[in-house]
């Protein structure tokens, strides 16, 4: 699953293929796409110039010289095959934008999750809390946003509106960084372990960076703390590391030295 790190990886590659140049084409290949983004509004592209890509949370914004943004979202599987027009297309491509002097992108997901929109000029960018990088966030602000949270911390974490970029592997690591149970309740985090929690993300994230590519499941927990690491020794304690299942997604941890 693509996350911070991930994405952030991905719009770099864009930001290489894509900027100062000329829109051709982008086709839609994949009918889910439409349930945000139709035909017609794909053809007004053509002839747009892209001038810029940045990424916000786990969104990647493609801005264009007209003042509009092409607004990407991998979700769960999606990713960017870059390469030439006249290469074959990649399996599971799902969208193409193809420019002028031969460069074509193309969207690839597996699970047809993925999505495109356009926003108008002006039009915001998704609503998402501050980037775990932001020096606006502190622990006191971050504290703030848990304290009416009664669930458990892990998928709380999951809420971008809290950070922006973390997802399920991330907030994982970083509660293990931190020394926190994923089952702590996130309001009953005091500013001692707020702090941790802060560092923890950050180191979690920057660890990630470091390593990015692209999230695959066949390679689950090769640079990973404990996600994917049901079973074997915590690098840490040496305790097996559990897994459970919160609000439907995988949650991994050490039971020995995250107890609170």
């Amino acid at each position: 699953m693509p996350e911070q790190p991930e994405v952030e990886h991905a719009a770099r590659r864009l930001r290489e293929a894509l900027v100062g140049r000329r829109v051709r084409d982008l086709a839609l290949l994949h009918p889910a796409l439409r349930r945000t983004l139709d035909d017609a509004a794909a053809a007004s592209l053509a002839g747009r110039t892209v001038v810029g890509v940045e990424r916000r949370g786990k969104h990647q914004l493609l801005r264009l010289d007209d003042g509009r943004t092409l607004h990407a979202h991998f979700r769960m599987a999606g990713d960017w095959a870059i390469g030439r027009d006249d290469a074959p297309l990649p399996r599971h491509a799902r969208a193409v934008l193809q420019c002028e002097d031969g460069t074509r992108v193309a969207l690839v997901d597996p699970r047809a999750l993925a999505s495109l929109t356009i926003l108008a000029a002006g039009e915001p960018s998704p609503v998402l809390g501050p980037e775990a990088d932001d020096p606006a966030l502190d622990v006191a602000t971050l504290r703030a946003s848990l304290a009416r949270r009664r669930g458990p911390i892990k998928p709380v974490l999951l809420d971008q509106r809290v950070v922006a970029g973390v997802g399920n592997i991330y907030a994982a690591e970083a509660l293990w960084h931190a020394h926190i149970s994923p089952r702590a309740v996130a309001s009953s985090l005091g500013p001692v372990r707020v702090g941790r929690l802060l560092d923890g993300i950050r180191t979690a994230l920057a660890e990630g960076a470091r390593t990015a590519t692209r999230y695959r499941d066949d390679a689950a927990g090769a640079d990973l703390a404990v996600y994917g690491r049901e079973g074997e020794p915590c690098r840490r304690c040496g305790a097996p590391i559990r897994r459970i299942v919160q609000a439907g997604r995988s949650t991994y941890f050490c039971p020995s030295c995250q107890r609170t």
